[in-house]
């Protein structure tokens, strides 16, 4: 009996490559003049294959989009809020340090508003859902669960814009303090946590 294990490998293969012609392409053309074939011939990949995968060249980068929330959301901790440091900004700047390139080329072909947009759409839904979850059946929140992550998926992709579109001024460290000072006393008081 033959395990699955192998196309699914072939599979995130298949993606892996499709993602980062794209993310290539990206950064030589304009994103509205990017065919899906482009994306095929620099992927050296068929078209069916694209296609088992992807509905079109949108979905394709979203897909992208999404998994790198999932990964940010999977390392946000609720639990370490009286810490001082609980969403993960240091890692999520450094990894977009090389992002750079990539975020200048989508604002000059005027789709680095609608990523931010369906970034934060996407990623307060993934909040909400994480701090549904860990408020579990505790006493319910001062600030409704929905507002609050609404919020903070605005604050962190708002925060994000202004280092990217300065430059990046501050190393990913700094900026995480900086947050962390401004988003801890509001979200405590948020929730009830308030010293």
């Amino acid at each position: 009996m033959e395990t699955k294990e192998p196309t699914d490998r072939r599979a995130n293969r298949t993606r892996k490559l499709l993602r980062d012609a794209l993310f290539e392409l990206i950064l030589q053309k304009h994103y509205d003049v990017i065919t899906v074939q482009n994306i095929l011939d620099r992927a050296d990949v068929g078209r069916s294959t694209f296609y088992a995968h992807y509905r079109d060249k949108e979905d394709l980068f979203r897909s992208g989009w999404e998994r790198f929330l999932d990964f940010l959301v999977q390392r946000i901790d609720f639990e370490n809020v009286d810490k001082g440091r609980f969403i993960p900004i240091t890692e999520l700047f450094e990894h977009l340090v090389d992002f750079h390139p990539y975020y200048r080329a989508l604002v000059r072909s005027r789709k680095s508003d609608q990523l931010f947009y369906t970034g934060i759409n996407e990623l307060a839904k993934r909040i909400e859902y994480k701090l549904t979850l860990s408020a579990g059946n505790e006493q319910p929140m001062i600030i409704p669960i929905s507002i609050l992550s609404n919020y903070l998926a605005n604050e962190m992709f708002t925060f994000l814009r202004w280092w990217l579109d300065r430059n990046m001024p501050y190393p990913p460290e700094k900026m995480d303090e900086i947050f962390h000072r401004l988003i801890v006393p509001g979200f405590k008081a948020a929730v009830g946590k308030n010293d």
